[in-house]
């Protein structure tokens, strides 16, 4: 048994760990400014001299305003719901809730740079601010300071999960290259839009959105020291919710909805000339005159509402936002059903199901 982490009385309050905790947790492993105190010197001490005040202006400051910039912190708090729903208090893995969090914003923060984006959390992007070279090179330490938490607790840690837990970190850092790559390749034109299959998407998704909720469930299910068979079903399942969320972040674009509002505009993945499920299924059941007209749009990346309107009107005409709603729902209830049976009916397993339900019909 886990000496560090001990066993659950199952407390009745659900695992609503507001957004402060979890920066506060963060806070712990990177603090806002380094001293000499920080456990990263204590846990890989310096051989010769460090200058505080570089790192601090290079590393903590980029790395904090993006992250006080807010965000859902949604995969930590999916970490969280699994640990209570195998039967584990919550509070004792809070630490570890954290990994795909950071690693999460560290892959916005380098995205904006490989996008030439403008905008993030409604402010300019880090490298807008403070300089291609800062960006990169935060958003790559965001990879792997998150791993201090095992760094600092791997002697109370059997040594079995913690082979595990890097296991999973490696293999899912993996995916997350692989789904940028064809994330990159299909903005850059160099795929025909009519070749791209749904399955493309989905797993372009999957590798992208989903490999990090699924971390999260996996790191959970083998710190509560789940089967192999439930860590796999877990991990699929919050693979599916990570996609789920995606395609509902595609529909808002388009809707109108509070998240496009909130962007400032409807239609900003038009602009992009992105890839989703709504536009290969469009493209796929559209007239030739509508495909092309559609694909004519995206490619010039326009800020004219009129036009991205227009390709709205297209994408509405053949039903493709509805067929995305119901997709998402769809592959959300096969993937429950394939680890309902090996969850033990509690209050914990119906928080998790709705924990996932409401981030797929979320309007934000």
């Amino acid at each position: 048994m886990m000496t560090a982490l001990r066993e659950s009385s199952q407390k009745e309050t659900p695992p609503e760990v507001e957004n402060f905790s979890i920066d506060r947790t963060i806070e712990k492993y990177i603090p806002k400014r380094f001293s000499q105190d920080a456990l990263v010197f204590i846990l890989n001490t310096p051989r010769y001299e460090y200058n505080l005040d570089t790192l601090n202006s290079a590393l903590t400051e980029p790395i904090w305003e993006f992250l006080n910039r807010g965000g859902k912190r949604w995969r930590p708090k999916l970490f969280l719901h699994v640990c209570k729903a195998l039967g584990k208090d919550p509070d004792d893995y809070l630490e570890y809730a954290m990994i795909p969090e950071v690693i999460h914003n560290g892959t916005l923060m380098v995205d904006d740079v490989e996008d030439q984006s403008e905008l993030r959390r409604g402010k300019p992007c880090t490298y807008k601010t403070y300089g291609l070279d800062v960006a990169i090179n935060s958003g790559n330490a965001m990879y792997f300071l998150p791993l201090l938490p095992l760094i600092h607790n791997e002697k109370r840690i059997p040594s079995d999960v913690l082979v595990k837990l890097y296991d999973t970190y490696a293999q899912h850092m993996i995916s997350l290259s692989f789904g940028q790559a064809i994330d990159i390749s299909w903005h850059r034109g160099e795929v025909d839009l009519t070749q791209i299959t749904e399955n493309q998407y989905l797993q372009m998704c999957a590798y992208k959105t989903g490999t990090l909720a699924a971390m999260a469930a996996k790191m959970a299910a083998i710190l509560s020291q789940a089967d192999d068979t439930l860590i796999a079903r877990l991990g699929e399942y919050a693979a599916a919710i990570g996609v789920a969320f995606q395609i509902q972040d595609d529909i808002l674009d388009l809707t109108g909805k509070t998240f496009a509002k909130a962007k400032g505009t409807i239609g900003a993945d038009i602009t992009e000339g992105k890839t989703t499920l709504i536009v290969i299924h469009t493209i796929q059941k559209a007239s030739p005159t509508d495909r092309n007209r559609l694909m004519k749009i995206l490619r010039m990346h326009t800020t004219d509402q009129s036009l991205r309107d227009e390709a709205i009107a297209i994408m509405k005409k053949y039903a493709a936002i509805l067929y995305a709603q119901n997709y998402a729902q769809k592959i959300l209830k096969e993937s429950w059903n394939a680890i309902d049976d090996l969850l033990p009916p509690s209050e914990a397993k119906k928080e998790l199901r709705a924990f996932a339900d409401l981030l797929v019909e979320r309007e934000l």
